[in-house]
């Protein structure tokens, strides 16, 4: 039959037309998609059982029965929203989906179950019932992306960022010897939760599409400023060392205050000093002497000895090395006015980690659309995102934590800002794999 180029115009025209229609009629109907809050919250709950203290909070610490359990009842969770699960060589919990462009690098998304010593209920725990959320509303509604999709329960983030180390290729044998808090060492702890050490080559990735994580705020910026959503900016490096000072044990009572070598006077200088140097530059740095040992720890003895931990945390690795030599050098002056001896050894390096701006970009305007305000700002905690940065661009979501707090029974996230930050990570997934197809 042969067929006029006026008719073959027009039918190919509304052939067109009716293609871009199916389009725009899909893309409105992810607009329109919702997360489940209460869904979440049930979630949250339920994991709260695992390792709960008459405190209100959790005691999940990493390698724990009580984090084995957790993982376990997270598991089912992934299942039920339709994920393939697996765990990685390093005891990472794995949910894969595949995409429509079996081609295109993986979307991650997710966060980590696992809490410090009588810690809350939402650090790490909103990101993960968070992802599991957004995979299960877009199963529920044959939502198929293009990208294949993963969500990601990280092993021991609170002890070092350790299942996320191990993705990027970064976990050592010397670290797999070290003990966790548990009791177990982490070599032990991911043989526990169903990891095989010996080949941890297998789970370190070579290249990821995107990883967007949702977090608690873990300060109280965005609770202080009725902000809904916080857009991070970064994650600062945090750098860690034991500072050992030697000076001399004596006895307390028969020796004169002029000739002692007190190594914990020593250190309270030191500790004064690091105070004054990371206040006296301008900007959002901060620097801690958290722990303190003091030995031979008698009421009687002169300090002998002091180990004691110097952290410093910034967005910029100059400035964290600008001041840590600042310190090192006043240390150097107590030493000789105290006839002390102060040793730096370095413990732990996690690098600054700038957000992807693009993933940024995803994140504003999904809460624009959602009519969320917004408040561009830094991370100040530690996250999983900051090692999964070396494999590809990240992006961190943060809702208001009340009144600040968290690592604490008493941590609290309001059900309605979660469901807001599970919303607008859902719709920047949606976004990502809508624009990102090279």
């Amino acid at each position: 039959m042969k067929i006029n180029r006026r008719d073959f115009n027009y039918s190919l025209a509304l052939t067109l037309g009716s293609l871009q229609f199916s389009h725009l009629a899909f893309h409105e109907q992810q607009q329109t998609l919702r997360v489940n809050g209460d869904r979440i919250t049930q979630h949250i709950r339920g994991l709260a059982e695992f390792g709960k203290n008459p405190q209100g909070g959790v005691s999940r610490v990493a390698y724990s029965d009580a984090d084995k359990q957790g993982r376990e009842y997270v598991i089912g969770l992934m299942k039920d929203a339709r994920l393939e699960v697996t765990i990685d060589a390093a005891g990472n919990l794995i949910g894969r989906r595949a995409g429509s462009v079996p081609a295109l690098p993986p979307l991650l998304i997710g966060s980590h179950i696992d809490t410090v010593p009588e810690g809350g209920n939402y650090d790490g725990v909103v990101g993960s019932m968070g992802a599991i959320e957004v995979a299960q509303t877009l199963a529920e509604k044959n939502v198929t992306l293009r990208h294949p999709f993963e969500v990601v329960i990280f092993q021991n983030e609170e002890g070092g960022l350790i299942g996320s180390r191990a993705m990027n290729g970064e976990l050592t044998e010397k670290e797999l010897d070290l003990v966790s808090r548990s009791g177990k060492t982490i070599r032990e702890g991911i043989k526990f939760i169903g990891g095989d050490p010996t080949k941890l080559s297998t789970a370190k990735r070579k290249q990821i599409g995107a990883y967007i994580e949702l977090h608690i705020e873990q300060g109280n910026t965005l609770d202080t400023e009725k902000i809904k959503i916080g857009v991070v900016e970064g994650i600062v490096g945090i750098n860690w060392w034991d500072v050992t000072i030697e000076g001399f044990a004596n006895h307390a009572g028969t020796t004169a205050m002029n000739n002692r070598q007190d190594a914990l006077l020593a250190a309270a200088r030191f500790i004064q000093a690091v105070n004054r140097i990371v206040t006296s530059v301008p900007g959002r740095q901060v620097g801690t002497v958290g722990r303190i040992n003091a030995l031979p720890g008698a009421p009687n003895v002169i300090p002998g000895k002091v180990v004691l931990s110097l952290e410093l945390r910034d967005l910029d690795a100059a400035k964290i090395k600008m001041l840590y030599d600042k310190i090192y050098a006043e240390a150097q002056q107590i030493a000789n006015d105290s006839r002390t001896k102060f040793d730096f050894k370095e413990i732990n390096v996690n690098t600054p980690a700038p957000t992807s701006q693009f993933i940024r970009s995803y994140i504003t305007e999904s809460a624009r659309k959602l009519g969320l305000s917004t408040k561009l700002m830094p991370s100040g905690a530690g996250h999983d995102a900051q090692d999964m940065a070396r494999l590809g661009p990240v992006g961190m979501i943060f809702v208001p934590s009340v009144g600040g707090i968290s690592h604490s029974p008493r941590e609290f996230s309001h059900p309605q800002d979660i469901a807001n930050g599970a919303n607008v990570l859902l719709h920047s997934v949606l976004e990502f794999d809508r624009d990102q197809v090279a």
